[in-house]
C-alpha cells in the first residue's frame, strides 16, 4: 500500500498552554477523501490549523508527500500543495473576485493540469458574472465559491475544505456538493469538515470523528452513516 499524501500521527496542539489536541492521528490518501467530523470545539479546526502551519504543533508529524510539515510556517506548507478553505471563508473584502483569485495563484504541480481563472470561472459561473464585484459585495454562497476558487489557484495536490457548506441554504449547499463531486471526479485529494454526514457518506473513503481532542471513530465514511447509534452518541447535539 502506498503512503497517504498527508500523514498526521501523534498530533498534539492548544492554545496559550490550553491543550486542545491529544494525539491526533489521520491520514489522507493521493486522490483519496478524508471526512473530518465532531460536534463543535472537539478540535476539527485546531486539527486543520495545525497542519496549515497556523498553530505551531506541541508533538507528532505531519508529513505530506514523505515531507516533513510540523511546525512550517502557513507559506511552506501552502507551496508544498495544500490549500485551505478556512471556516468563515476569510476572502479579501476590498478586492474583486478576479483580484482575490489572482492573489492567491500559484505555479501548476508537475503532472497535474493546471488551475486559472478559466477553469475556476467553468467550475462556477456565477463567479465569471460577478469578476469584477468586490467581495463585500457578494452574498454568503458566492463568498463560499469565491473561497474555494482562490484555494484552487494555489494550484494544490490537496485541498482542506473548513465546514464547506456551513450557513448556506440548501440550492447553494447544492451547488457547493455538486463542485465537490466535480473535484473528486478530477482526482484532488481533499480533507472535508461538514455536519451533513449522509452526503459525506457518499463522498468520502474514510472518516474521522473528534472527541474532546482524540479520535473517537476512524474508519469507512458509510459505516459511521449507517450506524444511528454511533452517530448520536458521536455527532448528536
Amino acid at each position: 500500500m502506498s503512503a497517504p499524501l498527508l500523514d498526521v500521527r501523534g498530533l498534539t496542539a492548544g492554545y496559550d498552554g490550553a491543550p486542545v489536541l491529544f494525539g491526533v492521528d489521520l491520514a489522507v490518501p493521493d486522490g483519496g477523501i478524508l471526512a473530518l467530523m465532531g460536534r463543535n470545539g472537539m478540535g476539527k479546526t485546531t486539527t486543520v490549523r495545525a497542519v496549515m502551519g497556523l498553530v505551531r504543533p506541541e508533538g507528532g508529524e505531519v508529513r505530506f508527500a514523505g515531507k516533513a510539515l510540523q511546525g512550517a510556517p502557513p507559506f511552506v506548507v501552502a507551496r508544498a500543495g495544500i490549500g485551505l478553505v478556512p471556516e468563515g471563508r476569510q476572502i479579501f473584502p476590498t478586492l474583486t473576485v478576479e483580484e482575490n483569485l489572482v492573489a492567491t495563484a500559484g505555479p501548476p504541480r508537475p503532472g497535474l493540469p493546471a488551475w486559472t481563472l478559466a477553469r475556476v470561472y467553468r467550475l462556477f459561473p456565477r463567479l465569471a458574472e460577478r469578476r469584477r464585484h468586490f467581495g463585500n459585495r457578494l452574498s454568503g454562497g458566492e463568498q463560499q465559491m469565491l473561497a474555494i476558487g482562490r484555494a484552487l489557484m494555489t494550484n494544490p495536490r490537496l485541498m482542506i475544505l473548513d465546514e464547506a457548506t456551513e450557513g448556506l441554504a440548501p440550492l447553494v449547499r447544492g451547488e457547493i456538493w455538486a463542485a465537490i463531486r466535480a473535484l473528486r471526479a478530477e482526482g484532488l485529494s481533499l480533507l472535508l469538515i461538514d455536519k451533513h454526514v449522509d452526503i459525506l457518506a457518499g463522498l468520502a473513503d474514510q472518516a474521522v470523528v473528534l472527541e474532546k481532542g482524540r479520535v473517537a471513530y476512524r474508519g469507512p465514511a458509510a459505516t459511521l452513516a449507517a450506524d444511528a447509534e454511533l452517530r448520536a452518541r458521536l455527532l448528536a447535539v
